[in-house]
């Protein structure tokens, strides 16, 4: 280790300090890449496990388990219209803009509860469960477990608003927190995309 003489701190007095190795880098995105990456495989399959039901059954969906568009179709556009809504708090940030950032980001919250409320509400309204047929089975295990990650994901916005009251936590060149919850909603965004594509579109064709 080398040592440095700095006679201008410390009162005049010579200070040694070591080598610097300079900063490490941070993994926290890639860490992120690699756990969406996984959860984009548990979809995956549940998807190719859809697909296989539907092709191997004549009546698709099973008399009696039809599914609305309407409530669906609104909440699909909420949810799309969200990840808009977090680019911008994003965008914010990036300015050093703490409070625009904060602003966007409840809103995103604020639409995901909306989201998951629509989706309770459907829920309630359908007149069949869990165990009713394959078809509804498989509705209520790909919508739900979408809807576990809309709930972590609206947790990880507000942790991410709760963390910003801290002076200078987060700013224009540090915000890996604010980047990797806009990164968590877009993903979460793409899943139901092809959730309502596979559930509503194609069970109407």
């Amino acid at each position: 280790m080398t040592t440095i003489i700095d006679a201008s701190k410390n009162g005049g007095k010579p200070v040694a300090h070591g080598e610097s190795h300079g900063e490490h880098p941070d993994y926290r995105l890639f860490g992120l890449l690699i756990f969406l990456a996984s959860e984009s495989l548990m979809f995956g399959g549940l998807f190719a496990s859809y697909l296989i039901y539907r092709a191997s059954t004549t009546t698709w969906p099973p008399e009696g388990t039809e599914v609305e568009l309407l409530l669906p179709a609104i909440n699909t556009i909420i949810l799309i219209s969200s990840s808009f809504v977090i680019h911008q708090g994003d965008s914010a940030i990036k300015k050093n803009n703490v409070g625009g950032m904060r602003f966007w980001y409840v809103a995103t919250a604020l639409m995901g509860i909306v989201f998951l409320g629509g989706q309770v509400y459907e829920y309630l309204n359908l007149g069949y469960g869990l165990s009713t047929n394959v078809f509804s089975g498989c509705f209520y295990v790909m919508t739900g477990f979408h809807g576990l990650h809309v709930l972590v994901g609206v947790l990880l916005i507000l942790g991410v608003v709760w963390r910003s009251r801290r002076e200078g936590h987060y700013n224009e060149s540090k915000h890996t927190g604010v980047e990797m919850a806009e990164i968590y909603w877009h993903f979460v965004d793409i899943i139901w995309i092809v959730l309502f594509a596979l559930l509503y579109i194609l069970t109407r064709l």
